[in-house]
């Protein structure tokens, strides 16, 4: 199976540069960047739950347990008690978190095949009526699971910290944050990949 990435180019990157003069010289020092996308929200999701507070090797190994028990798309993770999801290896937190999603999805409360027609404020909306799903998780699964191209996180810290090196400021406001987010609208999402890399080169 072909790995799957957020998909952007030229029109995106051209975009971005007449905005942005600063992004525009990281973009050309950087080049393109490949982060891999599920589109599978529901196994996205409970994926995000799973690496919540843990290592990314601790994530892998059990979201394999989880995987050996109930399929590669989670699709028979509803059948399971939370003690056996809990005995993948997270916490019983965690585990219940999980289960009230599959639950939702088993009796319709959530139908996330009805996701991609929703706009991101509805997406948000729906999904951080499920326990343990909070806005940034919602925010994240846009990007990486709906591939929604205008996101940008103000409750991620390393699109802040990204931000604010890429611009040398000290400090960073909620209302230049959202400027510079305006900026780089109708592509926040490609802005993003950027603002992280930014960030973790620099680290």
């Amino acid at each position: 199976m072909r790995a799957l990435y957020f998909e952007y180019g030229e029109q995106e990157i051209d975009y971005l540069c007449k905005r942005d003069k600063k992004l525009g010289a990281a973009i050309d020092r950087i080049g393109i960047i490949k982060r891999k996308i599920n589109p599978n929200t529901f196994a996205a999701l409970v994926e995000s739950i799973i690496a919540q507070q843990i290592s990314t090797k601790a994530a892998t190994t059990i979201t394999g347990r989880l995987t050996t028990l109930c399929g590669t798309d989670f699709a028979g993770l509803y059948t399971l008690t939370t003690e056996e999801i809990q005995a993948c290896g997270m916490s019983m937190r965690k585990a219940g978190y999980i289960k009230g999603i599959a639950e939702a999805v088993a009796s319709g409360a959530v139908d996330f095949d009805t996701l991609h027609d929703m706009n991101d404020q509805e997406v948000i909306k729906t999904l951080t009526t499920l326990s343990g799903v909070g806005i940034w998780t919602v925010e994240m699964l846009l990007i990486f699971s709906l591939m929604r191209p205008n996101v940008v996180s103000y409750g991620d810290l390393a699109i802040r910290r990204g931000m604010m090196r890429l611009y040398g400021l000290t400090d960073l406001t909620k209302e230049q944050f959202e400027r510079y987010a305006k900026r780089y609208a109708p592509y926040g999402s490609v802005a993003s990949l950027y603002l992280w890399e930014i960030y973790s080169l620099e680290v």
